[in-house]
């Protein structure tokens, strides 16, 4: 009769007093039906950890080590920002499996992998968030690169008009100019400009949090497979 773990649902060997993935102490049947707990022979030396809680002193100390690097790249100075789903996905799961490495028994569950994802992924998010505004700042002020940028917001406005309408015609949909315009010129003011970046940049930090937590996840699916008993 093959025996499952309470907790984590991993295969316990018929003779085994303890589950060798996350070290729960199992119920022994004797041949007449009785059941007890393991002789104190048998116990387990180190005291067993619930699964689905965290340490949060090593937790926080993975989290913050992979998110520097990851935040740092999808930032919008970083010329490789534009991956940032990559680098956040790869760092959470990192992240985790750098935690378990401090823990014994080595066992998480998927809702701890995501919390230990989701604080990656939100202090990423601030850093990749703060690096890229100071860096417009310093390109505007310090460098006094504001007339570039403008220039190239104009030209992605006027192109993204341009398309539009061509869009507007092509499904002979009825087309109000005065209305367009007035929404070229509102993107083109200097208070439609800074809200477009900053919606962008929230957007970007709301997918660096999403796959913190995917990746998380994915950790603890990894780290489940490698604990998981051979048949």
């Amino acid at each position: 009769m093959e025996i499952t773990c309470n907790r984590c649902h991993q295969a316990v060997p018929a003779d085994s007093c303890y589950c060798p993935s996350c070290g729960l102490p199992q119920f022994v049947y004797s041949a007449d039906g009785e059941s007890g707990v393991p002789p104190p022979s048998e116990r387990w030396p180190e005291p067993v950890r619930d699964a689905s809680s965290i340490d949060w002193k090593p937790g926080m100390r993975a989290a913050l080590t992979l998110a520097i690097p990851a935040g740092l790249l999808s930032s919008g100075i970083s010329p490789l920002g534009i991956l940032r789903v990559v680098w956040m996905l790869g760092a959470a799961t990192a992240a985790v499996l750098f935690y378990m490495r401090s823990q014994r028994p080595a066992w998480i569950t998927i809702g701890a992998g995501a919390r230990i994802g989701l604080v990656t992924g939100l202090m990423a998010a601030w850093l990749a968030f703060g690096v890229s505004g100071a860096g417009v700042f310093i390109a505007r002020v310090v460098l006094h690169h504001g007339d570039q940028i403008d220039t190239a917001w104009r030209d992605n406005v006027n192109a993204s008009q341009q398309m539009t309408q061509q869009w507007v015609a092509q499904m002979n949909l009825p087309n109000d100019a005065a209305q367009a315009n007035a929404q070229r010129n509102w993107m083109l003011s200097p208070e439609g400009h800074a809200g477009f970046e900053t919606a962008g940049l929230a957007w970007s930090c709301f997918l660096i949090v999403l796959f913190a937590v995917g990746g998380g996840v994915l950790g603890a699916r990894m780290e489940a497979r490698r604990r998981r008993p051979e048949a």
